[in-house]
């Protein structure tokens, strides 16, 4: 059978299951194309249908029709399927291997293995060679002896860990929430959806949510899916019988990897969310007993790591290191193409909350996924190769992959579509897998080719099952959606001209445009304000409240520190903002600062200037304080720095998201060599007022 491609799979499968005719519209329906992608499709298909012996009719106006019997239908379908099974990539034989070994508690033999697969057991023992790294780091170990077989063995908490890996690594959001035909996908999607226990994901999420847990909604989506997978391996083993055993019974593992809560404190969130799920969630009935401490602590174990990652735990989730490096990368982008993209606070947010994970999971070894590389590199040739010499004349430590680098081309494509604004009439919610970038780019070339169409904003696939339909026209998804087929249309990032083509159809058909609003000189009065447009004007005045709160109260203190070290300076100054009444248990903010400043370097790069951040329950307000040193502190990382000034900034554990933003406005300005410049020589009126005129100009673009 000459070489298919994905879509014409599906386009025979359609085919050969129909006794009757099938119009292009209705293959199109069904897969999610246009109609004249179909008619493309079609002589290919007909060249396949010819390979399997059965001719391919055309009907005028009543579509398609393979002819033939049912049972000719049946046997071209049963090949179709052989010929799937049995051709696998060596990227996917391999890990393949890895999920099976995973999902078995007994030693597997290597003859079984090479046969399901349809290959040697050199083969076999050569993938297992390239796993042995893989498994080992994942606190698991592979045994292999003759006669005997192969198995992985390690605790039940590890082998969900790394099950739960592979399925983030190697499944898009679409196979675990979406539609797609089983039949397309293949064998290694279909092994791991089963291990992610993708059938009871819905009713695992729905108990979720029920436990009334405002946290989940401030998590990342990629720490809410992460927890959420977490959980459905969870309730898939152990309606295996595969239960996490007691510490007793396993000296080897810790109480950190086990779960086991402290007393007391802010977690207490975490193990009542357990202890729901427990009761609430299809795990009740399934756990014996005497497993249900262990599994108790185990997901008490995942609630709090998911916790871990919410941005409420820190002002900022990056460090100055890392801000300097996202500025870098935007102007030498900026000298490069002659685009403005150092105006475009939205791309340096982008890319902060983007880079930061990215770099995390180069430096661990982690696979980076971009299923849309290979459109990227065909759609944005030269802005693609512009981001990719870019970054190799930045010399970043670490090697960037060109998965990666199309990432980054999705956020600067997105920042040179924004520059054009549109009104709309048909009201878009729009749901992306691949994060801000992809979101964005969707956004503004919806807006340059659609202008009807307005934008309301993202959200995750979650929140599109929640929203309710009077609060939007019309859902545009990046992925299947866990909804009825009619209330949403799937495209892609780059909204190719087929994309375009099928909008245009969907909007006619289910969303037609709204009629624009008369207007005052029409009507003869002032229509009230919304609720949407009341919520804006709070948002303002909170936010230019906050602006207006944290440039009064800045102040510079002249820090008598003889040869201190970082502890007592910190002390020091922490003891002048209790003073000051900023907070009430220095001890407890100099503890944090210290643990925020071994995450990573927070000295900004070229200056001799140090940020330190936290939040705490212990901190009363929002505050900037800039400490000048009597004598010079040397911070310790990869590399000795020595500083001559603190910035300290600290906000209450609980912060209203417009606090955040001018926070993390005033974190960007230290990337500007003015205000490093101020911060070092300047007055503390000099750097109210540069503050004053950025932070305005902050405000006014929000409006």
């Amino acid at each position: 059978m000459n070489r298919m491609t994905p879509r014409q799979r599906q386009i025979l499968e359609i085919l050969l299951n129909r006794q009757e005719e099938v119009t292009a519209g209705e293959i199109a329906a069904k897969i999610g194309v246009s109609a004249r992608t179909v008619h493309r499709e079609m002589s290919g298909v007909e060249q396949l249908l010819t390979d399997l012996g059965l001719p391919l009719e055309k009907k005028s106006g009543r579509g398609f029709q393979v002819t033939g019997s049912p049972d000719q239908h049946q046997a071209a379908l049963q090949e179709l399927n052989a010929s799937a099974l049995t051709r696998y990539s060596t990227e996917e034989r391999k890990w393949l291997v890895l999920s099976t070994l995973l999902d078995e508690t007994e030693p597997i033999k290597l003859f079984s293995l090479a046969h399901d697969l349809n290959v040697a057991v050199a083969t076999i023992s050569y993938d297992l060679d390239q796993l042995e790294t893989w498994i080992s780091k994942n606190n698991l170990s592979l045994v292999r002896r003759r006669g005997y077989g192969v198995e992985i063995t390690g605790t039940e908490q590890a082998k969900r860990q790394a099950i739960g890996k592979l399925i983030s690594e190697h499944l898009d959001y679409s196979d675990l929430f979406g539609h797609t035909s089983r039949s397309s996908q293949n064998a290694l999607t279909r092994q791991l959806q089963r291990m992610a226990g993708q059938s009871d994901l819905l009713n695992v999420e729905n108990a979720l949510w029920a436990a009334g847990e405002n946290w989940l909604e401030e998590l990342p989506e990629s720490a809410y899916t992460h927890l959420l997978i977490e959980l459905s391996v969870a309730l898939a083993r152990i309606k295996e019988g595969k239960f996490v055993l007691a510490l007793s019974s396993r000296g080897s593992v810790s109480p950190s990897a086990a779960g086991e809560a402290p007393a007391a404190g802010p977690e207490d969130r975490s193990r009542m969310a357990a202890d729901y799920i427990l009761r609430s969630s299809p795990l009740s009935d399934l756990i014996p007993e005497e497993h249900r401490q262990e599994e108790t602590l185990y997901l008490y174990h995942l609630f709090s790591k998911a916790e871990r990652s919410s941005p409420a735990q820190d002002l900022t989730s990056v460090d100055a290191a890392l801000m300097t490096m996202v500025q870098r990368l935007i102007s030498k982008m900026e000298q490069r193409t002659g685009i403005p993209f150092v105006e475009d606070r939205s791309l340096r947010e982008g890319l902060l909350g983007h880079m930061e994970p990215a770099l995390h999971r180069i430096r661990r070894g982690e696979r980076v996924r971009n299923p849309l590389l290979g459109q990227i590199k065909r759609d944005y040739e030269a802005l693609f190769e512009s981001v990719r010499l870019v970054v190799d004349d930045m010399n970043i430590a670490v090697n960037i992959p060109d998965e990666e680098i199309g990432f980054l081309v999705m956020h600067f494509g997105a920042s040179m579509e924004r520059l054009k604004q549109f009104a709309g009439s048909v009201r878009a919610i729009l749901v992306c897998s691949s994060g801000i970038g992809s979101s964005k780019l969707l956004a503004t070339r919806i807006k340059k080719e659609m202008p009807q169409i307005e934008v309301l904003g993202n959200v995750s696939w979650y929140e599109a099952a929640r929203l309710p339909e009077e609060d939007y026209d019309l859902i545009i998804s990046t992925v299947d959606l866990p909804l009825e087929a009619d209330r949403y249309i799937k495209l892609t990032p780059l909204l190719t001209a087929e994309d375009i083509e099928r909008l245009q159809d969907y909007i006619q058909i289910s969303a037609p445009v709204r009629k624009t609003a008369p207007s005052v000189e029409e009507t003869g009065f002032t229509p009230l304000a919304s609720g949407q447009e009341l919520s804006q004007l709070k948002t303002l005045s909170t936010t230019l409240n906050e602006i207006i709160g944290l440039i009064d109260q800045f102040v510079i203190y002249q820090l008598n520190n003889p040869s201190f070290g970082l502890e007592m300076t910190l002390s020091l100054a922490c003891a002048a903002l209790h003073k000051d009444q900023v907070l009430s248990d220095p001890g407890q903010v100099v503890k944090r600062l210290i643990e925020r400043e071994q995450l990573g370097s927070l000295v900004i790069p070229d200056t001799s200037l140090a940020l330190f951040h936290t939040r705490s329950a212990s901190i009363h307000r929002p505050s900037f304080t800039l400490f000048r040193l009597k004598t010079p502190l040397v911070l310790e990382d990869e590399h000795a720095h020595t500083v001559q000034q603190l910035l300290i900034m600290l906000g209450p554990q609980h912060l209203s998201k417009e606090s955040l933003e001018v926070l993390s406005e005033i974190s960007a300005l230290l990337l500007k060599p003015e205000m490093t410049r101020l911060l070092e020589t300047g007055s503390q009126g000099d750097i109210q007022q540069y503050m004053a005129a950025e932070l305005l100009h902050f405000f006014e673009n929000k409006r």
